[in-house]
């Protein structure tokens, strides 16, 4: 016959077993997540340099253009605060939001959900 205390030992390495195993998986989840949201900053700021220098081209171009110096970047930052506007007209809008959101979840959180699917 099994004594209780083996079956009471055998219970304990089991739920020991389980909190190492889920402590194991949050960690690789929060890891992923790091990576994920530094990948998202480097590409931030590559996307940030690349606006730039397209933007400092076109102003040069438009200077050209127009025969004025600075009338190019005159330009481009009108350009600029139009865009400026648009966004703070639309900052509060919920569609907006939603769709922000959604493409922040689904890059940031995306392991989650391959690894939900593949169970």
């Amino acid at each position: 016959m099994l004594k209780v205390g083996e079956i009471v030992k055998t219970v304990k390495g089991l739920v020991e077993t389980k909190v190492d195993l889920m402590k194991l998986e949050i960690q690789e989840e929060f890891l992923g997540i790091i990576a994920r949201l530094i990948l998202l900053v480097m590409i931030g700021s590559i996307v940030l340099l690349v606006l730039l220098y397209f933007s400092l081209a076109l102003a040069f171009y438009l200077s050209s253009v127009t025969g004025h110096p600075f009338m190019g970047f005159l330009i481009v930052g009108l350009i600029f605060m139009l865009l400026l506007f648009g966004l703070f007209y639309v900052r509060y809008s919920p569609a907006v939001q939603e769709r922000i959101q959604l493409a922040l979840r689904n890059f940031i959180l995306r392991n989650r959900k391959d690894s939900e699917d593949d169970n």
